[in-house]
């Protein structure tokens, strides 16, 4: 940035992408608020995100679809034709969004390191964060770092309202406590758990802890099925809102939950931003790239020895984003280890 608009400079951050990124990215764009709190800074994302991140402050919100087609590109070119930024973070990395970059206007922009920076990234920036093989949050918080000279650190202030707030709050005053949140599917599947064993999870948490519980999920009509066979594991003690939640309304469901179980997903990182405990569910990808952020205490993580065992190498010599491609990786989680650890996390907040 140049000394005249060191005060009150004009940013822009752009990412699209999945809701558990949005999530994770979001952490990054408030301590941008909060170290350069004169800053203007325009965070370009798709209507999905925006339903989550609508009323944050300090940020103004440029609402679009991620372009598809040629005339997608030109109306994006001629959108920010008039736009001028000190500095552009160029928070995500694939060729789709790696083709917007030239439109905004910018003598800074910076991008991910070149082994990060995927589908040539690097040639539409002009500076990169350092790499370091670490979790996701911190990926993003050195775009921070980088701009400002600054540690930047994570905190999460969602705009959750009263009004979600007060939904969820209603939804779950019949459920029993302590209350257990249950998201138990991924985006993809390949990190789902075994639903037989979500089953005897139910029939325990229920049986020994006398749990409420509480089926979270997103509208397909995979999950749709998995969550209403789980509903019918104990009727009297769950409910299932499966596809039934904005991500407002899931984050507010998700705060109120004593605790959360779910894989590698968005709700885990939604789970993080609320402060509540979760017991993740990890085989597939690294929990030290992908897991709660710095609270990963309850999680079961089989990770290492999913790639033992399918890939037949040893994890510490492989790249920092490989994923465990395999359909018996989530088989390595056993009922009795998510048992413990549920059991730790209720003894720890009761």
């Amino acid at each position: 940035m140049t000394d005249s608009s060191a005060s009150s400079p004009h940013i822009a951050i752009v990412r699209f992408s999945a809701l558990g990124d949005i999530v994770m990215v979001s952490a990054a764009v408030q301590a941008l608020h909060r170290e350069l709190p004169g800053a203007s800074i325009t965070w370009i994302t798709s209507p999905p995100a925006f339903a989550l991140l609508d009323g944050m402050a300090g940020v103004n919100f440029i609402v679009m679809d991620k372009p598809r087609t040629i005339s997608d590109y030109r109306a994006f070119y001629r959108k920010f034709r008039g736009f001028r930024f000190d500095a552009v973070l160029a928070m995500q990395a694939n060729l789709r969004i790696n083709l917007l970059y030239p439109a905004l206007r910018s003598p800074l922009k910076i991008g991910f390191d070149r082994t990060r920076a995927r589908e040539l990234q690097w040639l539409f920036c002009n500076r990169a964060i350092p790499f370091k093989d670490n979790h996701l949050v911190d990926s993003f918080l050195a775009f921070i770092s980088s701009l400002t000279g600054k540690l930047a650190t994570a905190e999460w202030n969602l705009p959750i309202s009263d009004v979600d707030q007060a939904w969820a709050k209603q939804r779950l005053e019949n459920l029993p406590r302590p209350l257990l949140a249950l998201h138990p599917a991924s985006s993809k599947s390949e990190r789902n758990w075994l639903p037989q064993r979500y089953t005897k999870v139910i029939d325990l948490a229920v049986k020994f802890f006398d749990c409420g519980i509480v089926l979270t999920g997103g509208n397909t009509p995979a999950e749709h099925a998995l969550c209403e066979q789980l509903a019918q594991v104990s009727p009297s003690h769950a409910l299932n809102l499966c596809g039934q939640t904005s991500p407002k309304q899931l984050a507010a469901v998700i705060e109120q939950a004593s605790v959360l179980i779910a894989p590698d997903t968005a709700a885990v990182h939604l789970a993080r931003a609320v402060d509540t405990p979760v017991v993740g569910l990890y085989a597939v990808a690294p929990i030290s790239l992908t897991g709660p952020y710095q609270r990963t205490e309850y999680c079961v993580d089989h990770y290492a020895e999913a790639v033992r065992n399918f890939l037949s190498q040893r994890p510490e010599e492989l790249p920092w984003n490989t994923r465990v491609h395999h359909s018996g990786a989530m088989a390595l989680i056993e009922v009795d280890e998510v048992m413990q650890q549920l059991a730790r996390a209720l003894g720890d907040i009761s």
